[in-house]
């Protein structure tokens, strides 16, 4: 299996507009992050987690020229108003492109992009729409996408539901404040995890990274990856503050991951 994060930046990206902070004018490339999604390689499919603003601009950066099913994490723009992007995928398959994610995420989607979604709404000639699919998951319950076994697991982010997905030896999860007992339950011997740490101080709805680093432990993974970062904290000056097996991710990072 392979991982690879596409983007591990919070909502505003970094740099952040009009902000003069060092980060955000940083010459590592490790600091240029875009809105947080990532791309799974596994048993011959490919599986997108998460549409961002950027997705073009990620899909060209490391070449991603196919992929088989959508996995939405939430319905945040940050999270999905690349989905537009999914054209030229679905132009090259020939076939609707299938979409999956919580029942409200599958119902924004919905009724938000209806240019999409409603038959009616017909193209012109000479132009075209993706052409997707919706299927909402059930949190918890383990179903097979694209021939791959994948376990939505049930989260809150603030009043929305957000699904983290493990498959196999890996767990995804952002935009969440809180691991519990069932979910560390299905989380056990996991491998490598990608968990979002917003920055140091508390947040309402996302993990500080002090949060990040307690339930990254709890959980046990091998290598966990810090994703959906903000322009509080540079690459190199936070990796040198995680403990061993810990670390920031950055955007075009791959992962191998035996099993």
């Amino acid at each position: 299996m392979r991982l690879t994060l596409l983007g591990t930046g919070t909502s505003m990206g970094v740099p952040q507009i009009g902000c003069g902070c060092a980060v955000c004018h940083s010459h590592d490339p490790h600091d240029q992050r875009t809105r947080t999604s990532a791309l799974v390689e596994v048993h011959g499919a490919t599986l997108l987690i998460d549409t961002p603003p950027e997705l073009r601009l990620q899909a060209l950066r490391s070449n991603v020229r196919a992929i088989d099913a959508v996995l939405y994490t939430h319905e945040h723009a940050d999270h999905v108003h690349g989905i537009d992007d999914l054209r030229s995928f679905t132009l090259r398959r020939g076939t609707a492109l299938p979409l999956y994610g919580p029942p409200s995420t599958i119902e924004h989607l919905r009724t938000s992009f209806r240019y999409i979604f409603d038959a009616s709404v017909v193209p012109m000639d000479g132009t075209s729409k993706p052409q997707l699919t919706l299927h909402p998951l059930v949190a918890n319950v383990p179903t097979t996408i694209a021939g791959v076994a994948v376990l939505p697991i049930g989260f809150e982010h603030g009043p929305l539901a957000v699904f983290g997905y493990r498959i196999g030896a890996l767990a995804y999860i952002t935009d969440v404040k809180r691991v519990g007992t069932e979910a560390l339950a299905l989380l056990h011997g996991v491998r490598v995890l990608v968990l979002n740490a917003l920055w140091w101080r508390s947040h309402p709805t996302h993990l500080s990274i002090d949060e990040a680093i307690a339930t990254a432990r709890a959980i046990g993974a091998e290598r966990t990856l810090l994703t959906h970062l903000t322009h509080e904290t540079g690459h190199a000056e936070l990796q040198a503050q995680l403990p061993p097996g810990i670390e920031p991710g950055y955007d075009g990072l791959t992962v191998e991951i035996p099993g």
